[in-house]
């Protein structure tokens, strides 16, 4: 039970609030135009308490679709990517030139010629732009490819000999026969003039050529890679099933590593001892 003391506020309350609940319940109920009009309360009669009260009940709302549109304008009409030939026929370029701008691959890279990661073909060498097809490559395709020469064309035999950089063609390369005389190896004599070196079957080393101080002769890195050759020394194969070889491995490796961890725990005491005394 409350006491009189506090009943007399919720009371007030309850007298200032009741006209409003009412006035709000009648101007919500339907009714037809005429009876609104006929029922309606004058302005003076209004109390003024319950005005407060309803305009604080209401809710205003300050947005419009006019202030939305402002924030979505730029998405609708984005900026152009700039897509399409950077480059015409014929025309001369350099190597990381870009000659086509697109999206996916409609034109393929053909001749001294790459695409990027966002489908760009580029120049990989110097020379003049093709844009041809190659039915013996693909069927359907559309290539762009680089030229080196101004009136070449596009695409080259396959048997042609293909130019190169610095304007070079690939020709077949001839071989020594086995008749031909092999070098000979060379060996070093020191005398009082200094350091000789000579062939290995002259019997005068002063016919060699003469090096200069501080020099002597080495052995060829093709020599000394044969050395195991020449004494008949052979590795044995890998073996990926010989299990016995890879546990000896790992073994090792987990021995070092307790070796190393015993010496790092070796460290930290005596840096404690130290710090101790």
């Amino acid at each position: 039970m409350l006491q009189p003391r506090l009943l007399a506020p919720f009371r007030v309350l309850e007298r200032s609030f009741a006209p409003s609940l009412r006035a709000s319940q009648q101007l919500y109920r339907p009714q037809s135009v005429l009876q609104r009009t006929l029922s309606a309360p004058s302005p003076i009669s209004k109390s003024t308490t319950s005005l407060p009260t309803l305009l604080s009940l209401s809710q205003v709302r300050h947005a419009s679709h006019a202030s939305q549109g402002t924030a979505n304008r730029h998405s609708r009409d984005p900026a152009g990517k700039r897509l399409g030939a950077k480059r015409t026929g014929g025309e001369y370029v350099v190597p990381g030139c870009i000659i086509f701008r697109q999206r996916g691959s409609k034109w393929f890279p053909g001749e001294n010629c790459a695409m990027g990661r966002d489908h760009t073909i580029y120049a990989t060498e110097a020379g003049y732009v093709r844009y041809y097809l190659d039915p013996e490559r693909h069927s359907d395709r559309k290539y762009i490819g680089i030229c080196f020469e101004k009136e070449g064309k596009l695409p080259t035999p396959r048997n042609a000999p293909t130019r190169r950089k610095l304007n070079r063609v690939a020709v077949h390369r001839v071989f020594e026969s086995a008749e031909a005389p092999a070098q000979s190896d060379l060996v070093a004599s020191v005398t009082e003039e200094g350091t000789m070196v000579s062939s290995v079957g002259a019997e005068d080393a002063s016919t060699g050529s003469q090096l200069r101080p501080g020099y002597m002769y080495r052995e060829a890195n093709w020599q000394i890679g044969r050395a195991a050759e020449k004494a008949g020394i052979t590795a044995k194969e890998y073996n990926s099933k010989n299990r016995w070889m890879a546990w000896r491995k790992r073994q090792a490796r987990a021995d070092r590593a307790a070796q190393m961890k015993s010496l790092k725990n070796k460290k930290k005491g005596s840096k404690k001892a130290k710090g101790g005394r």
